[in-house]
C-alpha cells in the first residue's frame, strides 16, 4: 500500500508540476502525464519519506486549508516586521524560544519547521524531536507553553491532520 501512495504522490506532485510549468494544452498536459508516470514507476520506490502523507478527503482539506492558514500568517508577519523597521527606534524583543509540538511524523516536523522559518520573524534554530528552538524577533511568551501556543499551534492543527 505504501508503494502505491508513493507512486501517485509522486506521479500528481511531477504531473501537477509539468501543467504549471507549461501550461494546460492538452498535448502538453499528456506528455506530462506519460513523463510523469514513468519518472514514477522508476524513482518512487526511493522517496520512501512521501509515504507519510495521508490520502483522504479530510487529509486534502486540510491541506488546501493549510496553504490559506500559511499564507495568512506569511502575510501577517511580513506587515508585522515591516512596521518596525519603518518607526525611528526599532521594537524588538529578540530571543530563542523553547517548543514542543506533537507531531510524530519527521516530514510534518519538517514542513513545521520550514513553516516557522518562512514567516518573518521567526526562525528556526534547531530541532531535535519534538522539540524546537526559534529565534523570535519579538519575545511575547518566553515560557514553553506560551512560547509554542503562539508559533506552533495554528500550524500543527492541520500538518496533524494531514501526516498523521
Amino acid at each position: 500500500m505504501k508503494a502505491i501512495k508513493r507512486f501517485l504522490f509522486s506521479f500528481f506532485f511531477l504531473f501537477i508540476l509539468w501543467v504549471l510549468l507549461t501550461g494546460l494544452d492538452y498535448q502538453e498536459m499528456i506528455l506530462g502525464a506519460g513523463i510523469s508516470i514513468l519518472i514514477s514507476l522508476l524513482f518512487s520506490r526511493h522517496l520512501g519519506i512521501y509515504g507519510e502523507f495521508r490520502f483522504s478527503v479530510k487529509a486534502i482539506i486540510y491541506g488546501i486549508l493549510y496553504i490559506f492558514v500559511f499564507l495568512g500568517a506569511l502575510i501577517k508577519s511580513n506587515i508585522d516586521v515591516a512596521l518596525r523597521v519603518i518607526q525611528p527606534v526599532i521594537p524588538i524583543n529578540p530571543g530563542i524560544v523553547h517548543v514542543k509540538t506533537t507531531l510524530k511524523s519527521p516530514l510534518a516536523r519538517l514542513v513545521l519547521a520550514n513553516s516557522i522559518t518562512l514567516t518573518p520573524g521567526t526562525l528556526t534554530v534547531e530541532t531535535s524531536g519534538e522539540d524546537f528552538y526559534i529565534h523570535w524577533i519579538d519575545v511575547k511568551a518566553a515560557d514553553e507553553t506560551g512560547a509554542t501556543e503562539a508559533i506552533v499551534k495554528n500550524f500543527e492543527k492541520y500538518l496533524e491532520v494531514i501526516f498523521g
